[in-house]
């Protein structure tokens, strides 16, 4: 066997399932956290806290500006530091437990002014984001550390989006329950405010735990040589953008994917509430939107061998069309057929979100392969930066068409006020999945190609040693 073949043989590998799901389960975990705050933060902040929705809106914006500076710094940072437990698990294990606090902080309503709880939000939202990209960052990173394995990157990702919506299954399902049980009943207005805290509480701690479970299970095969992480520099998530043509494809498609996925999820609490009339059928309606991953993410791996990338994305979206026409069609009082294009659109929202993240060790190839650095950390800030920025048009969108509507919380909505809401459900998702379907198409790596790039990075590294040996 030569040098190149070897030096493939060693990151080239088949990781045990232990493996796999101790790595998976730091998914689950943020989602615990991560995924209550995009689903329900808006929310909390309009009927609970008492923010006017425009104001919330702004703020979810702020901190996304905020998050373009921060990301390229932390992303830089994971990149040219190594600690005792390798580059990127240890920040799990660092950064668990203030994720958890500011999480909890966020759902906290303070005894202050307007002006000070708006304050208040300001500060626990900014912390809570920029924490996230502490723990969110070298999450991302760590299964191209794992191994270079493409069936086994779209394996592990199978697993990871698995855990993932379990995770978002506990959110959409459990978190109204908790809320009532702990508020004697109360989803809504001052009388809940106990029941926000002590449901996040809850999360946040669980959340925290099952992210020092996966420091525990994850090992990282692939390093960085000390002279290329002295290199890295902030200014090398630029220069991965230029010359990385996938990861431009993927950072847009981010943000396009995750925006939708968010304002549908967001938007759902107001659907049912107004629209539908019936707020005790919302945790169903979320249900709807997380059920389908457990059919359809397991044959992931099998659909992306028998129809390839391309036709595996477009129609996953394609599907996400049919479900949000349905629900157009019919009125919201209209459940049966509500719960069937519910279920429709959030198959092919979650096959698509979940799918792509198995293309972002792609991008890191593509990255190594053109610039000689394997930066794992960088290419994760940059999609780390558009996956957050898509996630708070949950609430940048909704709260601006809300309040443009004429929106008025814990009140007995206008037919205008609901248009808004119903055109933030179906109308506005249908353009949106149209242009991710657009997008997509300009996206050309394939299996064979991310393969022969790996070979050819091995035996660039073997000349590299022979040389210097």
């Amino acid at each position: 066997m030569d040098s190149a073949s070897k030096a493939l043989e060693q990151t080239d590998v088949k990781l045990p399932w232990r493996e796999k799901f101790g790595w998976a389960t730091g998914d689950f975990a943020q989602n615990l956290i991560y995924t209550t705050i995009s689903t329900y933060l808006l929310f909390f902040y309009t009927n609970v806290y008492g923010l006017p929705a425009a104001d919330a809106a702004t703020m979810f914006l702020v901190v996304r500006l905020i998050d373009a500076i921060n990301d390229p710094i932390v992303g830089t940072i994971v990149d040219k530091h190594t600690s005792r437990w390798g580059k990127y698990r240890g920040w799990l294990l660092y950064m668990s437990v203030p994720l958890a606090v500011l999480a909890i902080l966020c759902f906290h309503v303070p005894n202050v002014g307007a002006m000070g709880k708006l304050v208040y939000a300001y500060v626990t939202y900014v912390g809570l984001s920029v924490i996230y990209t502490t723990v969110n960052i070298p999450y991302g990173s760590l299964n191209a550390a794992m191994t270079r394995n493409n069936k086994e990157l779209v394996s592990m990702s199978s697993v990871r989006m698995l855990l993932a919506n379990l995770g978002s299954l506990a959110v959409s399902f459990g978190v109204p329950i908790f809320v009532k049980m702990i508020s004697g009943g109360h989803y809504s207005g001052v009388e809940s405010q106990t029941g926000w805290f002590w449901t996040m509480v809850i999360y946040g701690i669980a959340g925290a735990a099952i992210l020092i479970f996966c420091f525990s299970q994850s090992v990282e095969r692939i390093k960085m040589a000390p002279e290329q992480e002295s290199n890295v520099k902030v200014s090398d998530l630029y220069h991965q953008l230029v010359i990385n043509g996938p990861l431009r494809t993927l950072a847009i498609f981010f943000i396009i994917t995750f925006g939708l996925m968010s304002v549908v999820n967001s938007v759902g609490a107001y659907y049912m509430t107004y629209n539908a009339g019936n707020a005790g059928m919302m945790q169903w309606y979320n249900l709807l939107g997380t059920l389908p991953a457990f059919i359809v993410v397991p044959i992931t791996p099998w659909l992306n061998r028998k129809i390839g990338t391309q036709w595996l994305m477009q129609g996953s979206l394609g599907l996400a069309v049919i479900g949000f026409l349905i629900m157009y069609a019919v009125p919201a009082t209209d459940l049966t057929w509500t719960f069937i294009g519910r279920t429709i659109e959030a198959s092919g929202i979650i096959l698509s979100t979940g799918f792509q993240w198995a293309l972002v060790p792609q991008a890191i190839t593509y990255g190594e392969w053109k610039s000689g650095k394997r930066e794992n950390g960088i290419i994760n800030a940059v999609i780390g930066f558009f996956f957050k920025f898509g996630m708070a048009l949950g609430g940048v969108v909704p709260g601006y068409v809300l309040a443009a509507y004429g929106f008025v919380a814990n009140h007995q909505q206008t037919a205008r006020s609901l248009a808004g809401i119903r055109m933030t459900t179906t109308i506005i998702p249908i353009i949106v999945t149209v242009l991710a379907m657009i997008v997509f198409a300009f996206y050309r790596l394939t299996d064979e190609k991310v393969e022969k790039m790996n070979e050819e990075i091995a035996a660039r590294h073997a000349a590299e040693k022979t040389a210097q040996d």
